[in-house]
C-alpha cells in the first residue's frame, strides 16, 4: 500500500495535543500524598481516554477519508479551539470544572459528528456508508451524552459522561469487522501513532528537567534520563525495525489499542519520575506507579508483535525475560525505597529491558 501523506495541518494540530496531555498529567503530578494518588488517577485516566480517544477518532477520520481540503482545515481548527478550552478548564475541585469540560467535549463530539456525516452523503461505496454509519452512531452516543450530562447536576451528570466517553472508547471494537471492508493506510496510522508518543515522550523530558537544575543535579538525574532513553530506544525498536510496516487489508484496531497502554504507561512513569524526588511523597506509592507504567508500556510494546515481520515474531524467551527483569525491579525497589536505589534499578531494568530487545533484533536480521 502507499503510504498517504502526512499533512501540515496534521502536525499542527498535534500541536494541541502537547499542552493538552501537559495539563491531563498535572491532575497527579501535585498530588500531596499517596492516600489522594488513587482518585486523581481515576480523573487523569478518564481524561486521557477524552483526549486520546479524539486524536485518534479525527486521526482514523484523515487516514481514510482526509484530503486536506478547506472544510478539513477548518474543522481541524476549531477542534484545536475545543481542546484549548477543554484543557484550561482543570482549576480546583472537581465540580468546579466539571461541566465546561463536558460541555466542550461534547460540542467537539458533534464537530467530528459532522466530519463523518459529510462522508456519508457523499460516499458511492456501501463499505464507506457502513464505517461512517458506525462512527456516526459511536459519537452520536458521545454527543448526547456529555452535553445532557452538562445540563445535570454533577451527581448524576458523571455517570452519564463516564458512560458516553467508555462508549466511545469500547464500541470501536464492536465494529472492526465492517472496518474491513475499507482498510486504514497503515504507514499512515503507524506514523501518526508514533508521533503522538513523541509528543508524550517530549512530556516526559519536561517532568524530569527539575533534577537538572544546580541544587538537584546528580547521578540519580543521570540515572531517571537514562531510563527515559531505555524506553524511547525499546519504542523506536519495535516501531521502526521490527515493525512491518508495508502491512495491507488492515483495521489497525490493535496498534490504536495497544498505543493506549504505551501512552497511558508513559504518562505514569512520567509523575512518578517527579513523585520519587519529592520528600513529603510515599516513596512505595511512586514505586507502584512506576512499574504499573512500565508494565503497561511493555505490554503495549509486546503487543505490537503481531504487526512484526515474518523473521522477527518474538519467541516466549524475550517475553519471558522482559516479565521477569520488570519484576524483578519491582521487588527489588520496594525493599528499601530510596530516591538513589529507585532510580538505580529503573536503569538497571529499562536498559536490560531495551538491550534483550536489540541484541534480539540483530541476532534475527
Amino acid at each position: 500500500m502507499k503510504p498517504k501523506k502526512v499533512e501540515l495541518t496534521e502536525l499542527f494540530y498535534d500541536l494541541v495535543f502537547v499542552f493538552a496531555i501537559s495539563k491531563a498529567t498535572s491532575l497527579i503530578h501535585h498530588v500531596e500524598d499517596g492516600a489522594s494518588f488513587l482518585g486523581h488517577f481515576g480523573m487523569f485516566a478518564v481524561v486521557m481516554i477524552v483526549f486520546l480517544n479524539t486524536w485518534l477518532i479525527q486521526t482514523v477520520y484523515t487516514n481514510r477519508y482526509g484530503k486536506n481540503s478547506i472544510r478539513d482545515i477548518v474543522f481541524f481548527m476549531v477542534d484545536m479551539a475545543l481542546l484549548l478550552f477543554m484543557s484550561n478548564t482543570f482549576a480546583g475541585q472537581l465540580g468546579a470544572w466539571f461541566g465546561p469540560f463536558v460541555l466542550a467535549t461534547g460540542l467537539l463530539s458533534v464537530t467530528l459528528f459532522l466530519q463523518y456525516f459529510w462522508v456519508y452523503l457523499t460516499a458511492k461505496a456501501s463499505a464507506d456508508k457502513q464505517i461512517t454509519q458506525s462512527f456516526m452512531l459511536i459519537l452520536g452516543i458521545r454527543s448526547v451524552a456529555l452535553l445532557l450530562s452538562s445540563l445535570l447536576k454533577i451527581e448524576w451528570g458523571v455517570f452519564l459522561a463516564l458512560f458516553g466517553i467508555l462508549a466511545s472508547w469500547l464500541l470501536p471494537l464492536r465494529f472492526t469487522k465492517v472496518m474491513h471492508a475499507h482498510p486504514i493506510n497503515f504507514p499512515h496510522l503507524l506514523e501518526r501513532l508514533t508521533l503522538i508518543t513523541i509528543i508524550t515522550f517530549g512530556e516526559t523530558l519536561i517532568n524530569i528537567a527539575p533534577y537538572f537544575t544546580q541544587q538537584t543535579f546528580g547521578v540519580p538525574s543521570l540515572l531517571i534520563f537514562g531510563s527515559v532513553c531505555m524506553l524511547f530506544m525499546t519504542y523506536i525498536t519495535q516501531f521502526d525495525h521490527y515493525i512491518d510496516e508495508e502491512r495491507e487489508n488492515e483495521t489497525g484496531v490493535l496498534l490504536i489499542y495497544l498505543h493506549y497502554l504505551i501512552l497511558f504507561g508513559l504518562s505514569l512513569v512520567t509523575v512518578s519520575l517527579s513523585f520519587i524526588g519529592e520528600a513529603h511523597f510515599d516513596k512505595q506509592v511512586a514505586v507502584n506507579c512506576l512499574y504499573i507504567g512500565l508494565a503497561l508500556f511493555y505490554a503495549g510494546i509486546l503487543l505490537a508483535a503481531r504487526y512484526n515481520r515474518k523473521n522477527l515474531q518474538l519467541t516466549f524467551g524475550v517475553v519471558t525475560l522482559f516479565t521477569l527483569v520488570t519484576l524483578g525491579g519491582f521487588c527489588l525497589s520496594s525493599l528499601n525505597p530510596d530516591l538513589l536505589l529507585i532510580a538505580l534499578i529503573a536503569f538497571g531494568v529499562t536498559a536490560l529491558n531495551s538491550t534483550n530487545y536489540i541484541r534480539y533484533l540483530i541476532k534475527r536480521s
